[in-house]
């Protein structure tokens, strides 16, 4: 994404939270392939008779962000961070439905940035039960990964949005992949 896109979605947040009636339109013109990016690499390990679609989980989840009141965005990683948070309680919330209808558990493969052995499928909900544990123990590192893992962002911009060095976030992130491996592994 260039600078001048960057500062573009900067620009628009600020209509947003100004009132803007038509900048939510111009913002996801800059921002859904990005968005469609993101929730198509959620949606990659999936299962392939998966009901919900990738352009149905960013449409979901640009509602639900563009619906917020009150909200003083800051800038694009920021509202990327909140865009991740956003997709990752959409999928939370379609697997437990489909869990509530006794269908069969919702499962999602972890690729190397969390290093589960074999890739093997995880269900979403006990990746999400884990997440929930590492924020009752390390809320930062429970962020970093957020930011990282579900939202894609770099080292730099998970520095920026947490306001701690990247070598901070380097070591935490570490630390909190090595703790998810041995989370996950146990639910197998």
């Amino acid at each position: 994404m260039s600078t001048k896109n960057k500062d573009e979605i900067t620009a628009l947040l600020g209509k947003i939270t100004d009132g803007s009636e038509t900048a939510p339109g111009e913002l996801l013109e800059l921002v859904y392939d990005d968005l469609r990016r993101l929730a198509a690499a959620y949606m990659a390990n999936e299962r392939s008779d998966h009901t919900l679609q990738a352009t149905a989980l960013v449409h979901e989840a640009y509602m639900r962000l563009v619906d917020w009141k009150n909200v003083t965005w800051q800038n694009r990683a920021q509202f990327f961070a909140i865009a991740a948070s956003i997709m990752r309680n959409v999928l939370i919330d379609h697997a437990r439905a489909r869990r509530a209808n006794k269908r069969a558990g919702h499962k999602l493969i972890l690729d190397d940035a969390i290093s589960i052995p074999e890739q093997r499928p995880i269900d979403l909900i006990a990746l999400d039960e884990a997440m929930q544990s590492l924020e009752k123990v390390d809320p930062r590192q429970a962020k970093i990964v957020e930011l990282r893992f579900f939202g894609g962002l770099s080292i730099e911009e998970t520095a920026f949005i947490l306001n701690v060095s990247e070598s901070t976030v380097r070591r935490e992130w570490t630390f909190a992949k090595a703790w998810f491996q041995r989370e996950l592994s146990n639910s197998f």
